[in-house]
């Protein structure tokens, strides 16, 4: 796997890389709103982890640039039951200082080119509406709304934000 787009290599995580991950998401989950996660809530061991339960796969994905890590992400399961099997979920975060460099791209398209090769037919995501650039991301990159969950995210301060669902389907598997 090992691809290079441009200057960002990607390849797949390792247990190592959990650390740095974790402090990226870390990092922007002090945005509110920008993740779900609250930052307290993001632990390395819990990388680690999910890195090791997608190894086999390969979808657990980390993007460089000059050796240090910009961006990843990752085709998780839905479920454990037979009739789900061809369905992830898509968990992607582009580092901060990062954004608009091509980063999230290289990373979904490499993820869609190795989806169909392990069975998965239909990957699903959520994004919150008013972050504009990553819709329009998965939008260029095929996904398609299927709906949006009102006031599914409840803020500290008692607010409430909206999160989109989308989806994409590998080809010929659209309905």
């Amino acid at each position: 796997m090992n691809s290079v787009v441009a200057d960002i290599a990607i390849r797949r995580a390792r247990e190592s890389d959990a650390e740095i991950l974790c402090n990226a998401e870390r990092e922007i989950a002090r945005t509110p709103g920008r993740l779900v996660s609250v930052p307290e809530e993001l632990l390395p061991s819990n990388f680690a982890a999910k890195i090791r339960d997608l190894h086999a796969a390969g979808t657990y994905l980390v993007a460089e640039r000059d050796g240090v890590i910009v961006g990843h992400a990752f085709l998780d399961f839905v479920s454990t039951v037979s009739r789900l099997k061809h369905v992830r979920y898509l968990n992607m975060v582009v580092h901060t200082g990062n954004a608009g460099q091509g980063i999230g791209t290289a990373l979904l398209h490499e993820l869609q080119a190795i989806a169909p090769q392990i069975g998965v037919e239909r990957i699903e995501l959520r994004v919150r509406p008013k972050n504009v650039a990553a819709v329009n991301l998965y939008t260029k990159c095929g996904f398609e709304e299927e709906c949006t969950s009102l006031r599914r995210i409840k803020l500290e301060d008692g607010t409430y934000l909206d999160d989109m669902s989308m989806v994409w389907f590998a080809p010929g598997k659209a309905p």
